[in-house]
């Protein structure tokens, strides 16, 4: 797949934006977010994880915990996953990261640089850009 660009001006076009990419999920289970602090990333999932029926107030950023669990509109599992605060892949392992990969359920990671040498190489990079004060550019392709 070649690179996708989604342009969000601002945040009144997330929810277009989520749908956007939502129809690029159907061949991929793991989706990864690069992006600066305060890029979007956590904002951008809320938006993906409403439009696949999760209620927005039940997601939040795992920062502390590394992964949050929600429920789709099928009752399907999602995982969220911070790896910010990790400082090397084998504390992921520790945790399970890769049965959750390996469950075929969406897995939405945030800094997956961190584990980078875990993901398989068909994964869905999402970079974020900031290219204003709201306006983001969104970069979908596939592995790194």
């Amino acid at each position: 797949m070649p690179t996708t660009e989604i342009s969000i001006p601002d945040l009144a076009a997330l929810p277009a934006a989520a749908a956007q990419l939502k129809n690029l999920l159907v061949d991929h289970s793991i989706v990864a977010f690069e992006g600066e602090m305060g890029a979007g990333k956590t904002t951008f999932i809320k938006a993906l994880c409403a439009d696949l029926g999760v209620p927005e107030s039940e997601v939040s950023s795992p920062t502390f915990s590394l992964v949050n669990e929600y429920r789709d509109a099928q009752n399907q599992p999602i995982y969220h996953f911070d790896f910010y605060r990790l400082d090397d892949p084998s504390e992921a392992v520790a945790m399970g990261a890769l049965e959750y990969f390996d469950s075929g359920y969406l897995c939405l990671l945030e800094w997956p640089s961190r584990v980078e040498a875990l993901l398989p190489p068909d994964y869905l990079l999402i970079t974020l850009t900031v290219t204003g004060p709201e306006s983001r550019i969104l970069q979908v392709k596939v592995g790194n």
